[in-house]
């Protein structure tokens, strides 16, 4: 099943675009002082990596909110967008309801739910996604619907909105070029213990892939970012072993003073044994290669799962953490 849907993608892309676009949207000009979205896992991580990618653009500042409460700046000159595919998260649902008491701007991206309902009581706008999968497995859905929402509230350009029409192709036109690539950093990560390191404006997109090989390949795994690393971690590598992975991601986005910092860094990653594998990127621009190293991680996870014989769909531990919390609701 998680083999067809990340197969899905591409096409999955071009169907959120269209299901986005002939949604029904109401703006009447707000001037908004800032920009929260909310949302977690599977459902929020689009809104982490949209942030990044419009940082240079939106025209207010952006905050990302995965947690039950909202800052306390939010007010009526605030746009909330939440985005729970389930429309259930408990955490999302309990940030609405305060974006609704703070009266903001609020805007839904779900499949049904308690946001829907919320939604449809308060009258506002929502883009309503296909339920019934793996909430991971739909993040097209999500951050398509987002970029819909940012368009419409004129945060960014409608520029985007035509970028994220030829998505699905483009990502069709590398599948072979990620399946390939995706089987041979599978096959070097075995059973190591990956350490994900990007620069830090590809932190979404490394937090995706350590979300995806958590679910899909039940792996540990951890990320951290150029150039902060070099502050923190880069000592705790005096203690590095064989046992690690280092899987950098590397783009010609990158600031040039952190891709030397990668660079040097490697050989201290290497003397302790881990092994590097450097990734690089695909695309014309900037969301093009964002979703050529989100697709490709997807893939990392996918084969993983496959290779270590776990079912990529299975979420035991999430749903017993939920069923206990529903004994205290």
């Amino acid at each position: 099943m998680m083999r067809q849907l990340i197969e899905d993608f591409p096409s999955q892309l071009d169907r959120a675009y269209t299901n986005a676009d002939n949604t029904s949207l109401v703006f009447t000009g707000e001037q908004f002082t800032n920009l929260i979205i909310c949302g977690l896992g599977g459902s929020g991580i689009g809104g982490k990596i949209a942030a990044q990618l419009i940082q240079d653009e939106a025209k207010v500042p952006v905050f990302v909110c995965n947690d039950y409460t909202l800052p306390g700046f939010v007010g009526p000159k605030s746009l909330v967008i939440v985005s729970s595919y389930s429309g259930n998260t408990e955490e999302t649902v309990s940030a609405m309801e305060q974006a609704i008491k703070a009266k903001a701007i609020v805007a839904s991206i779900t499949s049904g739910g308690a946001v829907l309902l919320l939604s449809e009581q308060h009258g506002l706008n929502c883009i309503e996604i296909p339920g019934g999968q793996p909430p991971r497995s739909q993040f097209g859905y999500s951050v398509v619907s987002l970029f819909r929402l940012l368009v419409h509230y004129q945060i960014i350009s409608n520029d985007w909105w035509d970028q994220i029409r030829g998505l699905g192709t483009f990502l069709q036109s590398v599948h072979a070029t990620v399946v390939s690539r995706a089987a041979s950093i599978a096959d070097a990560i075995d059973n190591k213990i990956p350490a994900i390191y990007a620069e830090v404006r590809l932190e979404g997109v490394i937090t995706r892939w350590r979300q995806q090989i958590n679910e899909n390949s039940k792996m540990l795994c951890w990320h951290h970012v150029y150039p902060e690393m070099n502050h923190n971690e880069i000592v705790g590598w005096e203690g590095g072993s064989s046992d690690i992975i280092v899987l950098m991601l590397k783009s010609g986005d990158d600031h040039p003073r952190s891709a030397m910092r990668m660079n040097i860094t490697k050989q201290l990653y290497e003397k302790k044994g881990a092994k590097v594998v450097e990734i690089e990127d695909r695309g014309n621009n900037r969301l093009q290669r964002v979703m050529f190293f989100v697709t490709l991680g997807d893939w990392v996870s996918l084969l993983l799962a496959e290779k270590h014989g776990v079912d990529p769909v299975s979420i035991v531990s999430i749903d017993f953490l939920k069923n206990e919390l529903s004994k205290h609701a």
